[in-house]
């Protein structure tokens, strides 16, 4: 029986060799953003935010540290009270002392992350990096169809595979879709990449009313931030449950942390 204590360090290890550190976007805080490298660990909890009410549940299920997606601090931090939700979850995440780690552009920029996870749920074939940078990762995934599908028969296709009862698309093309590009998140910046793919359709979220305006023979769909991206927290959580079998690894099963709603 493996009775070896770990540490924070032996869970970010695991999660880097995955999606390495160094690959993130300038702009992003991946990483460990609360705690101690040498803090044990007994119990991990996963989401995709990490919000007031996922500390609490970490709290209440005896979890010592918390992974997500998306990182708790963006920036610079001028302030920390339980007036603002990043605040709050701060300080609760300290005081309990839960350390807590985000794996967020490094997931989306390997090819077994996010965008990857999208293609594979579409079925896509002969799927390829997007956006691919000099080391072989890289933003967004574009692949083949096993077989030419119409627009209409596109869209009920994606709202079937993600789950949804609805997405917003732009005008319906009137050509058979056969190459899809997608990215997971907000990915309105790969749009003019998607189109240079020779893809029909490309998937994302967060895309403004202007970018809907497209060329007679593509067009953009936005399948939700979060529903995009759902699918790393259980990736994240198979890449730990395999690597540390003997300590209780769990998926948050009370918090939807979307914020956008639909009525």
């Amino acid at each position: 029986m493996d009775t070896r204590t770990y540490k924070v360090k032996d869970v970010t290890a695991v999660i880097e060799d995955f999606a390495p550190l160094g690959i993130q976007e300038s702009w992003d805080n991946s990483g460990l953003c609360i705690g101690s490298p040498e803090s044990p660990v007994h119990s991990v909890l996963l989401g995709l935010d990490c919000t007031p009410e996922l500390v609490d549940e970490a709290v209440a299920s005896g979890a010592d540290m918390i992974v997500t997606h998306h990182p708790l601090i963006f920036s610079g931090l001028k302030r920390i009270t339980p007036d603002d939700p990043v605040g709050l979850t701060v300080i609760k995440a300290v005081s309990a002392g839960i350390s807590v780690y985000a794996a967020h552009t490094t997931a989306d920029k390997v090819m077994a992350g996010v965008s990857g996870a999208m293609a594979r749920r579409l079925g896509l074939q002969n799927m390829e990096i997007l956006d691919k940078e000099e080391d072989g990762v890289g933003l967004g995934m574009v692949g083949d169809l096993p077989s030419p599908v119409s627009a209409a028969e596109a869209v009920e296709l994606v709202k079937e595979k993600f789950g949804l009862k609805a997405v917003r698309t732009s005008r319906l093309i009137n050509r058979p879709v056969s190459r899809v590009a997608m990215c997971g998140g907000a990915g309105s910046s790969l749009i003019g990449k998607a189109m240079e793919s020779g893809a029909q359709l490309y998937l994302c979220g967060d895309v403004s009313y202007h970018h809907f305006f497209t060329s007679k023979d593509f067009m953009i769909m936005d399948i939700g931030h979060y529903e995009s991206e759902i699918e790393i927290v259980a990736i994240l959580f198979s890449l730990l449950k395999k690597n540390f079998p003997t300590f209780a690894v769990r998926i948050t099963e009370n918090i939807y942390s979307n914020p956008v709603f639909y009525f």
